[in-house]
């Protein structure tokens, strides 16, 4: 009895496999290095203090009108399920305008103090979140965007909702992912996965060997 209990005691002592990391040969157990996964950006080289302090506000401006471009991609996610369920074309139009009122009366007047700078970031921050051109989802859902896009960014300072975000050819999109990722991996901003391609290392590497020469702005 005494040796049957002394053996059920060590097989429960006993971590299963899954309980092990199999590191160049060594077995290691799992609970010993528990650690928090750490991500290491390579630094960035700036040609003077001008061209750091842009960066500074690139920063800041990004980070201002990201949550933006998130929620308008959870709110593109819901609506088109949302609208895949209505079929009458009544109920559609109904819904739609209830969520424009929403839209306006939530963030109508907030989105209007963006400066022109940061209505552009966010309309490129729009494409990254939502693989679409602001231009195109005014077109395809005008009714239900209108208050949110059209009337808060592009129409106060002739912005082109045509932009895209493209940081494998443009310095500054480029930048503004850095900032993104950095933001990401401190818990600055909460992630949301772009619905665009590109690979980040890739683009390192690239910027390093490209980076385009610091032109002060006017």
């Amino acid at each position: 009895m005494i040796l049957n209990r002394l053996v059920a005691q060590i097989s429960d002592s006993i971590p299963s496999p899954e309980d092990f990391f199999i590191i160049d040969g060594d077995t290691i157990i799992n609970s010993s290095i528990q650690l928090k996964e750490v991500v290491v950006f390579q630094p960035l080289k700036f040609y003077d203090y001008e061209e750091a302090k842009r960066y500074v506000i690139l920063r800041e401006r990004t980070y201002k009108v990201y949550p933006y471009a998130k929620m308008a991609s959870d709110r593109l996610n819901v609506l088109t399920e949302r609208l895949e369920q209505i079929k009458s074309k009544r109920k559609r139009r109904i819904y739609l305008k209830r969520l424009e009122d929403f839209i306006y009366n939530e963030f109508e007047q907030e989105l209007k103090k963006l400066s022109r700078s940061q209505g552009r970031i966010l309309i490129k921050l729009v494409h990254r979140q939502t693989g679409e051109t602001t231009h195109k989802l005014v077109k395809d859902l005008r009714n239900g965007w209108r208050a949110f896009i059209y009337q808060t960014t592009a129409s106060l300072f002739k912005l082109s909702l045509k932009d895209t975000y493209d940081p494998e050819t443009i310095y500054e999109d480029y930048l503004i992912e850095d900032i993104l990722q950095r933001a990401f991996s401190i818990d600055r901003l909460e992630r949301q996965d772009t619905s665009l391609d590109y690979d980040l290392d890739s683009l390192y590497e690239y910027w390093k060997e490209n980076k385009p020469k610091f032109i002060p702005e006017k």
